[in-house]
C-alpha cells in the first residue's frame, strides 16, 4: 500500500514513545491521594489532555493544582520511557518541514519524554497549552498542518488512542492507528491499523512524502476507507 501525503502528523505517547506504564503509574499515585476510582480514570485518560481528564473527577476550584501535581509526578518519572519499535529509524529520515507532533501532554513533558527515549523533537510540536480544546477536538492537528504550511486533508495522522484518531479524522486527515496501547477493536475508526511503526516506511516524493505500508502487516486489511 503506497500513499502520498504532504506531511505526517504524529501523536507522541503510545505512538512514538512507550510511556503507558509511566502514565498509568502516575495516575494511580494521583488517584490514591483522592477519592477517585482508578479503573474509571484509566478508561478515559489515554490520549487526552490532563486538564480535560481532571475536569471529569474534581471540582473546578481544585483542578489547576491537580494538573500541576500530575505534571511534576510525570516529569520525575522518566526511567521507563523508551522509543517504540520503528520510531527511532523512521523520524531521522523525515525532512523537518514535513512532520510534526500533536500531543495531549505539555511542551516540557513531551520534550523530556522524547529526549529520554532518544528521539528528536520536531520543529512543530503542538502541545496541550497550544490549543483551547484537546483531542478528540481537531484543533491540534489543524494547527500543526497550518504551521507546516500543508493541507490537512493531504496529511497522514498516526495515533494510538481512539480520542486521537477521532481528532485526526475530524481534521480531515487520513488516519493510521498503531495498536501499541489499545486493542485493535478500539481503533476501528482509523483508516488502517498496524501493530507499530515497523510496518511502514516513508521517503521523500515529488509532492511531499511517499508512505509505504506493508499490506501483510495490516491488522484488518479488509476494513478501511479510501485514501
Amino acid at each position: 500500500m503506497r500513499l502520498e501525503f504532504e506531511a505526517v502528523l504524529f501523536d507522541i505517547d503510545g505512538t512514538l514513545v512507550d510511556s503507558t506504564p509511566v502514565v498509568e503509574r502516575t495516575w494511580r499515585t494521583w488517584a490514591s491521594r483522592r477519592d477517585v476510582n482508578v479503573a474509571e480514570l484509566l478508561s478515559v485518560c489515554h490520549g487526552r489532555r490532563t486538564e480535560d481528564t481532571v475536569s471529569l473527577f474534581l471540582p473546578a476550584a481544585e483542578q489547576a493544582a491537580a494538573v500541576a501535581e500530575l505534571e511534576q509526578l510525570e516529569l520525575a518519572d522518566l526511567d521507563d520511557v523508551m522509543a517504540l519499535p520503528g520510531s527511532g529509524a523512521l523520524l531521522p529520515q523525515l525532512p523537518s518541514d514535513r512532520w510534526a507532533a500533536v500531543t495531549s501532554g505539555s511542551q516540557q513533558l513531551m520534550r523530556a519524554r522524547l529526549a529520554a527515549a532518544g528521539l528528536p523533537a520536531p520543529d512543530v510540536l503542538i502541545a496541550a497549552e497550544d490549543v483551547s480544546a484537546g483531542k478528540p477536538d481537531p484543533e491540534g492537528y489543524l494547527k500543526a498542518a497550518a504551521a507546516l504550511g500543508v493541507e490537512v486533508h493531504r496529511s497522514l495522522v498516526i495515533e494510538d488512542a481512539p480520542a486521537g484518531i477521532r481528532a485526526g479524522r475530524a481534521a480531515g486527515a487520513w488516519t493510521l492507528a498503531v495498536a501499541t496501547s489499545h486493542q485493535v477493536a478500539d481503533l476501528e475508526s482509523a483508516d488502517a491499523v498496524v501493530d507499530d511503526l515497523t510496518a511502514l516506511s516513508i521517503e521523500p516524493g515529488d509532492s511531499g512524502l511517499v508512505v509505504t505500508i506493508d499490506y501483510s502487516r495490516l491488522r484488518d486489511p479488509g476494513r478501511g476507507h479510501s485514501a
